[in-house]
């Protein structure tokens, strides 16, 4: 502090003073540098701190990086590298030395880190981690929010600041895990894989800004498929808008900073607020609309009603009217109905028995005696006929031939019984059978000599 020597205007600095005061100067003016040199005089002192010194061809600058700083860092550089150094100017108070303090460093040019998150990222966008269609959209309005990042980073202490101011009611659940270093990864991997058992409708993965090394763990293989696993969608806030990490092309989406990811994941409250008295005003409008015309209806209903007295007089009348209507209707109806049972009475009295039964009895009769006289004509026809039957089967029947004393020889030797009406065919000895009118005879022919076959009756033959 300046240190008044007199009672006049100058100001007088100790040596600490204004040591002092040049570093804060330097600190505040110079706040993020990258510088590019040769390194020389390297030396690492027990206490792990690397002191070195970046030249080029015309000038110098002494540099210190911590132990914090550098145990990130998988190699030394040596005498003669070309680095790229980002770190802040400041002033070594105790020897008064203008120094640069750095908090990150690679290889100048591309550097292998960098080669190996190119290489990375083109393999993982031709798996298609990247493509935009697999994107999840967030949720307008989340219940709970999973922030997995360091518990003591300055990060986590933005976003939670940017929480409180804009949406206070969002329930924040903190998987605290390690952002840099070798376990990193690993850890991150794990909370992102617990991440669906806290409940949590989306997830924020942030840190502060650093350099490549310090941001590593977010450019290494697992955590990005860790990413695209995750249940619920994923926002990446890592570092500043300038660093971009793999986590940032897996994630849905990608926050310039953890605060800028806050924001995305938060309505605000002024603005939910507005929104929400818009929509009461629109309510009161549509409900004072509502209201208005429900009047002018009950108006209109009210416009309509008619007294009690004179409507229950008018029922009244009606229903005497309709009595009347209904006296006539059942007294037609019935007059109707008391005809067609005089209609059907008639009707009925000419189809009864009694009235019936005489006409048919008579003509019963009659047709009985036409019935018995055809029978009997019948009777006379058939046993008329029956009579010329037997004439005519009398005059033609064997029988009566027989009776008049003829016999009918049959040869009983042959094959078919047939009657003998030749002597041609008959020899003497020839066994005969004769028929009769009443039997049988058996004669044996004596001899057989043709010419007239019938004797004369009236002859007497010889003894």
């Amino acid at each position: 502090m300046p240190v008044p020597a007199s009672d006049t205007e100058r100001t007088v600095y100790t040596v600490s003073a204004l040591a002092r005061a040049a570093r804060v100067l330097l600190e505040d003016h110079f706040q993020v540098l990258w510088v590019e040199g040769e390194v020389s005089n390297f030396r690492r002192p027990a206490s792990g701190h690397w002191y070195f010194t970046l030249k080029d061809s015309d000038a110098q600058l002494r540099c210190a990086m911590f132990a914090g700083r550098n145990r990130a860092h998988r190699r030394e550089p040596r005498d003669g590298d070309r680095v790229l150094v980002r770190g802040r100017l400041s002033l070594y108070e105790p020897r008064g030395d203008f120094q640069f303090i750095a908090e990150h460093l690679e290889p100048a040019g591309a550097g292998a880190l960098r080669a190996a998150f190119e290489a990375l990222k083109t393999r993982l966008a031709a798996e298609g981690l990247f493509d935009p269609a697999r994107k999840r959209p967030l949720p307008a309005m989340p219940r709970r929010l999973a922030i997995i990042s360091s518990a003591s980073a300055a990060a986590l202490r933005d976003v939670l600041h940017v929480i409180e101011r804009r949406f206070p009611v969002l329930d924040v659940v903190l998987l605290p895990v390690p952002v840099q270093g070798d376990a990193a990864a690993s850890e991150i991997v794990a909370a992102l894989a617990r991440v669906g058992s806290t409940g949590a409708d989306v997830a924020l993965l942030t840190r502060g800004g650093g350099s490549l090394e310090d941001l590593w763990a977010f450019n290494l293989e697992p955590v990005a498929r860790a990413i695209a696993a995750c249940p619920i969608p994923v926002v990446s806030a890592i570092g500043h808008q300038t660093d971009f990490t793999i986590a940032d092309f897996v994630a849905d989406l990608r926050a310039p900073t953890p605060s800028a990811g806050a924001e995305l994941l938060t309505p605000d409250r002024v603005e939910l607020h507005a929104r929400l008295d818009a929509a009461a005003a629109r309510l009161t409008r549509a409900l004072s609309g509502q209201l208005h015309g429900l009047g002018r209806h009950t108006a209109h209903l009210r416009a309509r009603l008619v007294n009690p007295k004179t409507r229950l007089e008018q029922q009244t009348q009606r229903a005497d009217e309709l009595a009347e209507r209904l006296t006539r209707a059942v007294n037609r109806q019935r007059n109707a109905a008391a005809l067609r049972l005089q209609m059907h009475a008639r009707r009925l009295l000419r189809a009864h028995p009694a009235t019936r039964l005489p006409p048919a009895s008579a003509a019963l009769t009659r047709a009985r005696m036409r019935l018995t006289a055809a029978q009997a004509r019948a009777e006379e026809r058939r046993n008329a006929r029956l009579v010329a039957a037997v004439r005519a089967l009398s005059a033609l029947s064997p029988l009566a031939t027989l009776g008049r004393g003829y016999a009918i020889l049959t040869d009983p030797s042959a094959r078919q019984l047939t009657a003998v009406t030749s002597v041609a065919g008959v020899v003497p000895g020839q066994s005969l059978r004769a028929h009769l009118r009443d039997g049988t005879l058996t004669l044996s022919v004596q001899s057989a000599a043709p010419g007239h076959g019938l004797p004369d009756l009236g002859e007497t033959s010889d003894p």
